[in-house]
């Protein structure tokens, strides 16, 4: 069986034991992640995500891809010239499971990307005033 999953804008397929290059994920080497942006997953697809689905994928480690270099040059009578080089950091996965049902109740962290801010699940709640200190601050 396999599955289509979404990660890093661009779309992966895959089986259990695959090994794949993502964009940077916010997990330490050893950490399991779970990919809930499933298209396709067996025979089910989704519209566009198949509901409950999910991939569980084990980080391997951080690496760094080849180095891109652009070269720009301006022509002529300028003398203006300019050499940059890029290496994009990627996150090493092996695919452990594929799950048709039960995605979003596994209790696996979900695959971020290292740019994406997380949000507390629970927001602190402001505590709130006694009546004693609140004619307390009134009669000051």
């Amino acid at each position: 069986m396999f599955a289509v999953l979404k990660t890093g804008g661009k779309q992966y397929r895959v089986q259990a034991g695959d090994v794949l290059r993502v964009e940077k994920l916010n997990a330490e080497a050893g950490d399991k992640v779970q990919f809930n942006d499933v298209l396709m997953i067996g025979s089910a697809v989704g519209a566009p995500l198949v509901a409950g689905a999910a991939v569980q994928a084990e980080v391997i480690d951080t690496i760094k891809a080849d180095k891109v270099i652009t070269y720009v040059k301006r022509r002529r009578k300028h003398s203006s010239q300019r050499t940059r080089g890029h290496r994009q950091q990627l996150t090493l996965v092996r695919i452990t499971d594929l799950l048709e049902k039960g995605g979003d109740k596994s209790g696996v962290k979900p695959a971020v990307g290292a740019r994406t801010k997380i949000e507390p699940a629970v927001k602190p709640a402001k505590a709130k005033k006694s009546e004693a200190e609140a004619s307390a601050e009134d009669a000051n």
